[in-house]
């Protein structure tokens, strides 16, 4: 492997979402990573909704460039072989409920055992203790207890509503990503290996907090009260669709305002300062809202390019894979799986000059590397079939 983690060894017992996609970033850029996956059925999403062969969508998306064996962890033999692979092995990444680790044997403490310096990360729903730490959890409920669901309104349907997408479990896994990278560099300084903890509740919560927050962070009675960034996200209906635009500056306003063939806008006292266009909302986002419905979305949107306002179409997924900025930079591209046949899979989508990554493997058919992973400890054939007799791997 090429990249920046290159040499780097990562052991995944994590599933679905939060985990997986944390250690495919790591697989990315350079990490070994070996997902250990539980027999006979492995990683819940191999299950999900498009598949073909075992490969489901939402796996192949979550879990590129790794090597999948098969380990019946609830078994002693299981638990012998892990700790075996964890020797020699970087970074940890699991995301059980908490307890569960410890009561099967592979905590922190108990792989401290056998790998001194590991960089172990636990990833849970709520932390390890709280009022809320053994219940069960998913992206929409983290969404309803950390803002995103009570600023989701679209102005002309003032409703609470979810982001349509597992917004928390993965910036849960990039919180996960950056955090093992200081913990690796940490320990080449001579830190030592550490125990990271990343809750999906914390993490959701840091990340909706720099403009979710916008109105809830200066606590004194003299702070000025304004609009919050969210306040401002929404639909402009055109005559034949909807549009998106943003604008925050007066030039980007004036813009605004001339690609509507309104430049009187732009000298009219209500609208032409930020405090003006604040104390005269209402009256300009009604004004605004019945502008855009005389226009055609291709002729407004080219017009607003012209005038260097930010703005965008709304498109179909199967307009964003047309678009030309986005196959222009490579992001998606189609590969062939051995088992799933043609996919879109992206690439990492930082890109590294000084230790430049290379394509990496699509995500790994069920159990696809077992024999692979235990032959680099030193199991031979009779060996292997000694654990498949008692059932440790199938």
């Amino acid at each position: 492997m090429s990249g920046p983690l290159a040499g780097v060894r990562v052991i995944d017992i994590s599933a679905v979402v939060s985990g997986p996609f944390a250690t495919m970033i790591l697989a990315e850029q350079g990490a070994e990573v070996i997902k250990i996956e539980a027999p006979p059925y492995g990683d819940v999403c191999r299950i999900g909704a498009q598949r073909k062969n075992g490969i489901a969508a939402l796996y192949a998306n979550c879990n590129r460039g790794k090597r999948s064996a098969l380990l019946d962890l609830s078994k002693d033999r299981g638990v012998e072989l892990l700790k075996e692979l964890v020797k020699g092995t970087d970074v940890f990444v699991q995301n059980y409920r908490p307890g569960a680790v410890d009561r099967m044997g592979i905590g922190e403490a108990a792989l401290r055992e056998v790998q001194p310096d590991i960089i172990y990360v636990s990833i849970s729903g709520y932390g390890p203790t709280g009022p809320y730490a053994n219940r069960r959890v998913y992206d929409p409920i983290i969404q309803s207890l950390t803002g995103y669901t009570a600023i989701q309104k679209n102005p002309d349907i003032p409703i609470p509503d979810l982001v349509r997408n597992i917004i928390v479990d993965k910036a849960t896994a990039f919180t996960v990503a950056q955090a093992v990278s200081s913990a690796l560099y940490a320990r080449e300084r001579g830190a030592g290996g550490q125990h990271i903890e990343v809750p999906m509740i914390d993490a959701s919560t840091a990340f909706f907090f720099p403009d979710g927050m916008i109105r809830h962070t200066l606590l004194d009675e003299d702070a000025e009260d304004g609009a919050g960034l969210y306040e401002g996200y929404r639909l402009w209906e055109t005559v034949d669709g909807h549009i998106v635009w943003f604008a925050t500056l007066d030039d980007e306003f004036y813009g605004v305002f001339r690609a509507l063939g309104r430049p009187e806008w732009c000298e009219d006292e209500r609208f032409s300062s930020v405090r003006s266009r604040n104390q005269y909302q209402a009256e300009l986002g009604q004004a605004l809202y019945d502008e855009f419905r005389k226009w055609e979305t291709e002729k407004i949107y080219r017009r607003m390019v012209d005038e260097d306002v930010p703005v965008g179409p709304v498109l179909s997924i199967e307009e964003m894979l047309e678009d030309p900025q986005i196959k222009h930079n490579g992001m998606i591209e189609e590969r062939v799986h051995p088992a799933a046949g043609r996919m879109r899979q992206t690439r990492g989508a930082a890109r590294f000059y000084g230790t430049p990554t290379e394509q990496i493997c699509l995500a790994p058919e069920l159990g696809e590397n077992t024999e692979e992973v235990l032959g680099g400890l030193g199991y031979d054939a009779s060996q292997l079939a000694e654990l498949r007799e008692d059932g440790v791997i199938p």
